[in-house]
């Protein structure tokens, strides 16, 4: 999975102290931290491996699972392709060093992906994209740039891996297939003349096995053009070559009204989320959901379904200005806290004087003439309480479903756990991901961002912990009476769409029937339904390459 991060201007005074970072702890007298080499004698692969160790020892959420310098030792890790795939290496073995006693297994163990982190990573800033020029892979980072078709995942469903149809399943807003008129729901026929060439897919649905891959190459932005075959969600065919192009692109999908039995419903699909337009203002303010909320409200929206199915996260402001969207006005007080470890809790994380504190504009804090550092800020858990404060006019809302998916994590979590002590919430999907931690990024080596699993967020009633993710209510139990899945055939807001019909039967029971659901299997020849159970076949599609996390920016200063 490809999370793409913004590039921050850190022009720093401190850029010698970063390339060392481990200068300013080799003499702490902690005799549990332990000491290291001497630096002057340590190549700078070495000395950002003994940074990687120390600053996990104080600022990790998990610190109290580190053992000394001496036991851990951190320049053990080494036989990688390069210094960052030895970091990597670090990383991971700092990760899997505290076991969640409900599971038996780390906190941050990954199912499926030996060696990587469940949540922690490094991320090169030479591989981020703040012009959608630079990464090698496709998607939209959390500021909203894009470089690539726009095509952000494929669906392919069919009687066999031999009689298959594919469709698109999401397509970044603004992006080159965006004005191509692609769409979720569009069904592909024909794919040819990748990069202007003779590569292709010949008799597309005809080998799975053997196609997938093609079909994986159009997600990512080495792909420069690819001429595409299909069919509109309005029944039109089409041939388009689409070019690879640099976007902004907007986290909202698709929002609209839907009106069943007298019951207004507010539908919103939404990407990710990316930071606030007016993020920094005391009175924040957001060019992307404001006028969606205002149409809900105008409209006399009720009850509302949140469509996150691919939404991995993001920052953590625009996740609490969605639930003051949401929220009753009647709700107040404590919204949720964030809860740093103890030496953390204690302002005693002296190792963060090295990183200079920006806001979320990513320039450098000042306190008049004093430049700021992380060491700066107050990390108790009432310097980290955040409240209430309704936004909005839509007021009134007493249900509200998610649509959710294993891709679903993070800050898309925390909206749905502070939401539940004041609203009905329910869920629609497959379990999400389990991701109630968060962090800012350390630099090292002025190269180096390094996301530790720093937080963990509870909600007004002390609710978290939800590492195994949340369960849906309404989910596919594999019986032939539960037919509900993530339905490629339509279109974001179509109510005959598998989650989203579930989801408008929770809220208007029995307004969607089982005929004009899209719960049913795929007529080849029109792409629609036929009317036996579906067989998915995308789990050998590539998943969605977006932004898993949750990202904080503002701090409230000692």
């Amino acid at each position: 999975m490809n999370n793409n991060f913004r590039l921050r201007s850190k022009a720093f005074a401190l850029a010698a102290v970063l390339i060392i970072g481990v200068s300013s702890c080799k003499k702490d007298s902690d005799p549990k931290t332990g000491t290291d080499p001497d630096p002057a004698n340590s190549s700078r692969s070495e000395l950002t491996k003994d940074s990687i160790f120390y600053y996990a020892k104080q600022i990790y959420l998990w610190n109290d699972a580190i053992p000394t310098y001496e036991a851990f030792n951190p320049r053990q890790y080494t036989g990688g392709k390069d210094d960052l795939a030895n970091y990597n290496k670090e990383l991971f073995a700092i990760t899997q060093l505290k076991i969640n006693p409900e599971t038996q297994r780390p906190y941050e163990y990954r199912s499926g992906a030996s060696g990587v982190p469940k949540y922690s990573n490094i991320q090169d800033i030479n591989d981020k994209n703040p012009v959608a020029v630079i990464t090698a892979k496709g998607s939209v980072d959390t500021e909203g740039n894009g470089n690539d078709l726009g095509i952000y995942t494929f669906k392919a469903f069919g009687s066999s891996n031999t009689d298959y149809t594919l469709f698109v399943g999401a397509v970044s807003p603004g992006s080159p297939a965006a004005k191509a008129g692609l769409t979720r729901g569009t069904q592909i026929t024909g794919i040819s003349k990748i990069n202007g060439g003779s590569g292709g897919v010949p008799n597309l649905g005809s080998n799975f096995d053997a196609q997938a891959e093609t079909i994986n190459t159009l997600l990512d932005n080495t792909v420069t053009s690819v001429t595409l075959t299909g069919i509109y969600t309005n029944g039109k065919t089409f041939t388009k070559t689409i070019t690879k192009a640099s976007y902004k692109s907007s986290p909202i999908y698709k929002d609209s009204v839907i009106t069943v039995r007298g019951k207004k419903i507010g539908y919103l699909a939404y990407a990710r989320f990316s930071q606030l337009t007016n993020g920094d203002s005391p009175n924040p303010s957001d060019a992307n959901l404001d006028p969606v909320f205002s149409k809900f409200a105008s409209a006399g929206v009720t009850d509302l379904i949140v469509d996150l199915r691919y939404n991995g996260g993001g920052y953590v402001n625009a996740a609490e200005y969605l639930i003051n969207l949401i929220a009753p006005s009647s709700a107040s007080g404590t919204m949720y806290s964030e809860v740093y470890n103890s030496l953390m809790q204690s302002n005693k994380a002296t190792i963060l004087k090295n990183q200079p504190l920006t806001d979320g504009a990513g320039k450098i804090r000042y306190d008049g003439n004093k430049m700021l550092t992380y060491a700066d800020v107050d990390y108790s858990i009432e310097g980290n309480t955040n409240k209430f404060n309704k936004k909005g006019n839509l007021n009134g809302i007493k249900n509200v479903v998610f649509i959710v998916s294993h891709g679903t994590a993070s800050a898309s979590e925390l909206t749905i756990n502070c939401l539940k002590p004041v609203v009905n919430v329910k869920l629609v999907g497959a379990q999400t991901y389990g991701k109630p931690v968060g962090f800012f990024p350390v630099t090292i080596e002025n190269r180096y961002d390094v996301y530790f699993s720093m937080f963990e967020t509870k909600n007004s009633k002390g609710e978290g912990s939800y590492y195994a993710g949340f369960k849906p209510d309404v989910f596919d139990d594999g019986t032939s009476s539960s037919i509900i899945y993530d339905d490629g055939m339509h279109d974001f807001g179509d109510i005959r769409e598998s989650y989203i019909s579930s989801a408008v039967n929770l809220l208007a029971p029995n307004s969607v029937s089982a005929s004009s659901r899209a719960s049913m299997s795929v007529d080849l020849k029109s792409g629609r339904v036929s009317g036996s159970r579906v067989k998915d076949l995308s789990d050998k599609l590539a998943q969605p390459k977006g932004f898993v996390g949750m990202l904080e920016t503002r701090y409230k200063i000692k």
